[in-house]
């Protein structure tokens, strides 16, 4: 098992610490999606999602823009393209960490281009493409398996057969050049190796979907009665079946120059698979976690999360969806694909805080530019240190700063060192209620910039990144502000050598903003 501590999986420029487990929020493009029945197949309404996602708590988005429900219709790479692309580009602008959930490698490959960090197989890379997208690149690469187990089919259930393949040729035949002679009839055009590959996935998706909706049924062992000796089948052929594809597919890709750091793996739950086989695989989430990749708890409203809850219509599985990701958690999968990336981040931090310990080290600035500055510094810091689960160790000394961003007047800074087991969304939230405490209000197109009693920024946080419109970590701007900076040397040696480490760059003192003019002395906060 990778040591928590250590866990880090690498996608694109983004390092993602599994120190602490992750949320991807399901973003679909599409307009037959089994669990939001194309609510976001708009663009601009699949934008405003994604970054509501990101508020909600989610740390990697994953944009789809092909349905895979029993029954699914195929889409060609020019309309998946067409469906996920400006939403990829919106997001990646805005500083996401963006996956693309496909099975084209043409899609991928372009998604990877315009930014996209993670690439979701739900083929597992079986297409010598989809592996040639990883190697040329330093995406992240999802591995899921998509079959049946128990012995039902073959292990490497994705792989292509001759006969659908022939059948996928002759669906996809195109007119060839005109006849020669004008009684001579048309000969169909070869399709290329591609679109046989492509058409024929899809049917077998189609079909893996469909056996798994209709409820085929697995052998059992049974008494000379008839009836089920077991609530389950047994667990070592269909781990045999998982574990063998997921491992072979991540070695697979570790031969072709992929870095095992990029591999994530995920049993791929509801796809052939019927519900006592997907609990069987929940309950072996420990045994694929020691294979030593990040593991993908994809449960999120499936068909057996419904069977073992009792709620039949997939959008209302949401709580159920949370009881399974905890258990998830608990067995040491450290990434999570919901559809409710609210409700799980809010049972995902409840429960982490209570049951892992895990202080972390973090930076928060104070500012103030009406009535007694000191006074509202010097109860900033005493509130922040009255946060559950927080502390404040250290307290810069304050600082007379120039005006910055459009500010009228002087500018008393300090700058504080805490720790705390508050998750960043939550901190943020709880410095934000400081600053209602001691009268701060944020009127309408001063855009923060304006007159406050106090002003409670979060700089940076061991292990996190983020991108938002309620958070960004660390703090885009830092590495401009000499009214953050200098305080921060009252705090550590170097600042500067510090938030480098953490990929931050700081300018020279000269091209700054809100330089320190006069040193205001120490803040007796306790």
């Amino acid at each position: 098992m990778l040591r928590e501590d250590l866990a880090t999986w690498h996608c694109g420029k983004h390092n993602i610490s599994l120190a602490r487990p992750r949320i991807m929020g399901v973003l679909n493009v599409t307009p037959d999606s089994f669990s939001d029945g194309g609510a976001h197949a708009d663009t601009d309404a699949a934008i405003e999602w994604g970054l509501k996602l990101l508020d909600d708590g989610a740390d990697i988005i994953d944009v789809g823009g092909e349905s895979t429900r029993p029954g699914f219709r195929p889409v060609s790479p020019d309309e998946e393209a067409k469906r996920v692309i400006p939403v990829i580009r919106a997001l990646v602008d805005a500083g996401a960490v963006v996956s693309i959930d496909t099975r084209h490698p043409e899609v991928a490959r372009l998604a990877v281009k315009l930014g996209a960090s993670i690439v979701n197989d739900v083929t597992g890379f079986t297409n010598p493409e989809m592996v040639r997208v990883a190697v040329e690149s330093d995406c992240g690469c999802v591995v899921m398996h998509a079959g049946e187990v128990s012995g039902r089919t073959a292990r490497r259930s994705v792989t292509l057969d001759s006969s659908a393949a022939a059948r996928a040729a002759a669906a996809h035949a195109k007119d060839a050049a005109p006849a020669k002679d004008a009684d001579e009839p048309e000969k169909p055009a070869e399709p290329s190796s591609a679109d046989v590959a492509d058409a024929a996935a899809a049917e077998r998706l189609d079909e893996v979907m469909r056996r798994s909706a209709r409820g085929v049924t697995s052998p059992t062992v049974t008494l000379a009665g008839g009836n089920r000796r077991f609530t389950l089948p047994e667990s070592a052929p269909i781990m045999r079946h998982v574990m063998g594809f997921l491992g072979d597919q991540a070695r697979e890709l570790m031969r072709a120059g992929v870095s095992r750091e990029r591999i994530c793996i995920d049993p791929g739950p509801g796809f052939g698979k019927l519900a006592d086989e997907d609990v069987v695989i929940q309950r072996a989430n420990a045994k694929m976690v020691s294979m030593g990749y990040p593991v993908m708890c994809a449960v999120s409203r499936k068909r057996f999360v419904g069977a073992v809850s009792g709620v039949t219509d997939a959008a209302a599985r949401d709580a159920a969806t949370a009881g399974v990701c905890i258990a998830a958690v608990e067995s040491g999968v450290r990434l999570l694909r919901v559809h409710d990336v609210a409700g799980v981040a809010q049972a995902l931090n409840s429960y982490w805080s209570v049951a892992h310990p895990d202080p972390r080290r973090a930076f928060v600035a104070l500012g103030s530019n009406v009535g007694d500055r000191l006074e509202y510094l010097k109860r900033a810091a005493a509130l922040i240190n009255a946060i559950p689960l927080t502390c404040v160790t250290a307290v810069s000394r304050a600082y007379e700063t120039d005006p910055a961003y459009g500010i009228a007047m002087p500018v008393a800074n300090a700058a504080a060192e805490i720790r705390t087991e508050l998750a960043p969304l939550v901190l943020i939230d709880a410095l934000l209620d400081v600053e209602k405490k001691l009268g701060r209000t944020r009127p309408a197109g001063q855009e923060g910039h304006g007159p406050r009693t106090i002003d409670c920024d979060l700089l940076w946080m061991e292990g996190e990144s983020h991108a938002g419109r309620k958070l960004a970590l660390p703090h885009p701007r830092l590495g401009e502000r000499d009214f953050v900076i200098v305080p921060m040397e009252d705090l550590m040696h170097d600042p500067e050598r510090f938030l480098a480490h953490a990929g931050i760059s700081v300018l020279p003192r000269e091209q700054r903003v809100g330089l320190v003019r006069a040193d205001l002395g120490e803040l007796a906060w306790e």
